[in-house]
């Protein structure tokens, strides 16, 4: 049936149910009524049921009509969708899906770097925890925090961080062994791989009941340190401009064990590794990151890549 069905026909049913009138549907389209009339008729004759109950000035949609209408609108939802990401999808378009702790203090900062370095490409960037599974076709690539969910993508590991207590300047006077932490307001991460059970665990330490303000995403936990609200255990990554300029020290730096451990992943699908723009960004990455990686994009579909492992400076 449908091999036999201009598409044509379809877009002419969908203007007439829209604007309830054959009339103003030709106007919309560029028709004449009559050309209208007859590819509703033609429609109507190929499936074999009324589309449409019609007076001299409208025409209303039967109820097959109206289950017809719903479908049709998705379905042009979806060619509309379409043809909008591939008309945008252009060379030099980057879209990029991130973990919000990374883009927030690690990624927005450094963005203007890379645009300055790439003016000819177009970066476009949203972050959630809702990692996308590229089913829709709206990013390329994801920064993603932990392992990822989806089977079948390409994986670069974006180079170890280190965790460590780190808090307000006023605070640091008074901790100087692990232990001392006892006496302090502890924040919590609690989306963090990495908690205070483990590092009290790596000091030879039993970890004290939690005893602060909770958060679940790493830089407010970083931002409410940072105002003296207590002592978070953090990546040194995403606070790096806390501690650049101040705000936050690490006053057990060379006194006690800090954890090292791969946090964040640069995951993207296999149809997309050879676009220019997306090797271009996960070669500055990685560059920024100290991470060094040879970058074949050719990983197996097990999702493991091919990059080298670098350590980034704790």
């Amino acid at each position: 049936m449908l091999q036999h069905l201009p598409l044509s026909y379809l877009r002419v049913f969908e203007a007439a149910g829209r604007m309830g009138s054959f009339r103003a549907a030709a106007l919309v389209l560029n028709l004449t009524p009559s050309a209208v009339s007859h590819a509703i008729r033609k429609l109507e004759q190929v499936l074999g049921i009324p589309l449409f109950e019609r007076d001299n000035r409208h025409a209303y949609l039967t109820y097959e009509g109206e289950v017809l209408m719903r479908h049709v609108n998705r379905a042009f939802d979806e060619l509309r969708r379409g043809m909008e990401v591939a008309s945008t999808r252009g060379p030099k378009l980057l879209r990029l899906h991130c973990a919000p702790s990374f883009a927030a203090q690690w990624l927005t900062p450094r963005l203007p770097g890379f645009l300055e370095r790439n003016p000819s490409i177009d970066v476009r960037l949203a972050a959630g925890t809702d990692y996308t599974r590229f089913n829709s076709d709206e990013f390329d690539a994801d920064i993603i925090y932990g392992p990822p969910r989806v089977e079948g993508l390409i994986v670069v590991p974006l180079g170890e961080e280190t965790i460590a207590p780190m808090c307000a300047p006023h605070l640091a006077a008074t901790i100087t062994t692990p232990s001392d932490l006892f006496d302090h307001v502890l924040i919590q991460s609690d989306t963090k791989q990495i908690q205070w059970t483990d590092w009290f665990a790596a000091n030879g330490l039993t970890a004290p009941p939690p005893n602060g303000s909770r958060f679940d995403r790493s830089f407010l936990a970083i931002a409410a340190s940072a105002r003296g609200l207590g002592v978070a255990l953090e990546s040194t990554r995403l606070a790096e401009d806390e501690l650049a300029s101040g705000r936050l020290v690490m006053p057990l730096a060379q006194k006690a064990t800090p954890i090292r451990y791969v946090g964040h992943n640069l995951v993207f699908p296999r149809y997309v590794r050879l676009r220019d723009p997306l090797r271009t960004f996960a070669e500055w990455l990685l560059a920024e990151l100290g991470v060094e990686a040879d970058i074949s994009f050719d990983a197996t579909e097990t999702g493991v890549s091919h990059a080298r492992q670098g350590r980034v400076p704790g």
